[in-house]
């Protein structure tokens, strides 16, 4: 739904460009994943401390030290911590993942607000395929990577520390020679950047061309079928799967299948634990040592080995996920604010020697001058192409103009996006249904409007009356449930009902029968008292009806009554 009030996407002063800012907004949840974090992974040095006593309090019960009401003891013991600590491994579990979703939101907002304020041209260069890549996959993945590197602080980091320290307090001279073998791993990761990066970055383009394939045949599928062309389309479909599965493949390869060689690397130190702490045990070496420290340092170590294979798994996933980053950020600036707008008073308006071109291309027309009064309607006509869809599309901001476009005496340019909307109407000749409901689609949400007066101006209530839900009918995507020129009189109802001052209508009557078309062209010149009206349009017989008519062909224009 459109509310025109505030629209719920500001950022707060947040700098949703910068990951950081992201960390500072959900500071509650991440205070929660800190503060468990911390409880569950320093008591993570209980499971190899209580590993240790329980293996020496076996082999003081076979010497008949201790008995079995000791081993019971410590096994609970054992299990009331163990069960503590995976307490606040859930509690730590749980904010992550919704200081995971927070931002998952926050950033797909501020995206979404982006987008709805690009113009038509923009959306259309950048591509279906790739903006719904981006909006869903890559903000997924990275929010993933932000999820992934916040849990492996506290799993990985943190661990790696207390694991570290334990080992330190058992015999420090083992332990730096154990602690040389996982930077290796690291080393490895870091080496991996530039193909993971490479082989993701393939992975992403690849996935919005196959987005964009999947749009054109779901979007197209009725015409491949008329003329035969499904399995040409098909075998062209294959194709973009392929090339999906190879560089899918190739993407997670990296990320997937190098953590076991990273294990294997930091596992390697366990020649050394089993040489120097035997002799510890034997009394031999840099330390003292019973079966309990032995086993302690062992087990204590092999928990930071998996753990710094962790870690370079965790480099590559970053490097993945800065992939999508990249990708998304440019996304990811303040959306302009959306406040109420209210509608302008009447316009007057004047074009001199206006002429049209998009950025880069040549002139489409040139010389175009006008002047219109509220009151008045306005006919464009002249061949195809010829420019009277772009003529429209500069009132929209969408095409930048030569010459001047005066509104009220002030340039068009120098309006603001939003005093323009407040001014400028707008049909163009796709009626870009919403897949909503006929009332939802007039309406827009604002619930003072008499959807059923609306359709009555168009000739289209008793039409909707006989739907099997009225009003409330789903038209279906971009109103596929509808006939053309139904399509074509809910957009004009839904224009008409939001009527501004200026108001352009793109070929509205192209799937009307010409009694249908003479009865609405009547509430236009009902409601142009205090309005003035663009039709373009190339069926003329009403145009003697209207009070100037700008005729465009070969790049010139000309202007005056009908008759002339």
């Amino acid at each position: 739904m459109c509310d025109r009030k505030e629209s719920g996407i500001r950022t707060a002063g947040r700098k949703p460009d910068q990951i950081g800012s992201y960390f500072v907004t959900e500071w509650k949840p991440l205070l929660a994943v800190t503060v468990s974090g911390l409880i569950y992974n320093i008591g993570l040095l209980a499971g190899p401390w209580f590993e240790g006593r329980l293996a020496q309090c076996l082999l003081d019960v076979f010497t008949g030290k201790k008995f079995f009401t000791d081993m019971l003891l410590l096994v609970c013991a054992y299990v009331a911590v163990i069960g503590f600590v995976q307490g606040a491994r859930y509690i730590k579990r749980f904010y992550v993942r919704r200081f995971a979703n927070d931002i998952n939101r926050s950033m797909k907002q501020v995206l979404y607000g982006n987008l709805v304020h690009k113009s038509v041209g923009e959306l259309e260069k950048e591509g279906a395929g790739s903006l719904l890549t981006k909006a869903v996959s890559d903000v997924d993945a990275c929010v993933e990577g932000i999820r992934k590197f916040t849990t492996e602080i506290f799993d990985t980091g943190i661990a790696l520390l207390a694991y570290a320290a334990m080992l330190l307090w058992y015999d420090w001279r083992l332990a730096l020679l154990c602690l040389l073998f996982p930077p290796f791993s690291y080393l490895m990761a870091e080496k991996m950047k530039t193909v993971v990066e490479r082989s993701n970055a393939a992975y992403k383009e690849s996935a919005g061309r196959l987005n964009t394939a999947t749009l054109d045949r779901a979007g197209n599928a009725v015409t491949y079928r008329i003329y035969g062309c499904e399995k040409q389309r098909s075998g062209m479909y294959e194709k973009q799967l392929d090339d999906y599965e190879k560089t899918a493949v190739r993407a997670g390869m990296q990320v997937v299948a190098m953590p076991p060689l990273y294990q294997v690397i930091s596992m390697g130190s366990t020649v050394l634990i089993l040489y120097f702490g035997s002799k510890n045990v034997l009394n031999s070496g840099w330390a003292v040592w019973n079966i309990a420290a032995f086993t302690t340092f062992l087990s204590c170590y092999g928990k930071l080995a998996v753990k710094s294979s962790k870690a370079a798994k965790l480099f590559n996933s970053v490097q993945k996920a800065n992939v999508s980053w990249k990708r998304i950020r440019p996304l990811l600036t303040e959306p302009p604010e959306e406040t109420e707008e209210k509608t302008a008073g009447a316009v007057s308006l004047k074009l001199d020697q206006a002429g049209g071109a998009y950025p880069g291309g040549k002139q489409i027309f040139d010389g175009l001058t006008i002047s219109a009064k509220p009151g008045q309607i306005i006919g464009i006509t002249g061949p195809v192409a010829c420019g009277k869809s772009t003529l429209g599309k500069i009132f929209l901001g969408e095409v930048p103009y030569t010459g001047h476009v005066l509104l009220n005496g002030k340039e068009l340019s120098e309006y603001s996006d939003k005093e323009r909307r407040s001014m400028v109407g707008w049909q163009g000749h796709d009626p870009e249904l919403l897949a909503d409901s006929v009332r939802n689609n007039v309406a827009l949400g604002e619930e003072q409007i008499d959807v059923g007066r609306e359709l009555s101006r168009v000739c289209l209530n008793r039409e909707v009356s006989e739907m099997e839900n009225g009003i409330d009918t789903l038209v279906g995507s971009r109103g596929v449930r509808l006939s053309g020129g139904q399509q074509a009189r809910t957009a004009l109802a839904r224009t008409l009902s939001h009527a501004k001052p200026l108001i352009v209508l793109d070929d509205p009557f192209a799937a009307l029968d010409r009694n249908t078309e003479e009865e609405i062209f009547r509430e236009l010149k009902a409601m142009s008292k205090d309005r003035i009206i663009l039709l373009i349009s190339h069926r003329l017989y009403l145009f003697d009806q209207t009070d100037q008519v700008i005729w465009m062909e070969n790049g010139q224009t000309q202007t005056g009554t009908h008759e002339k």
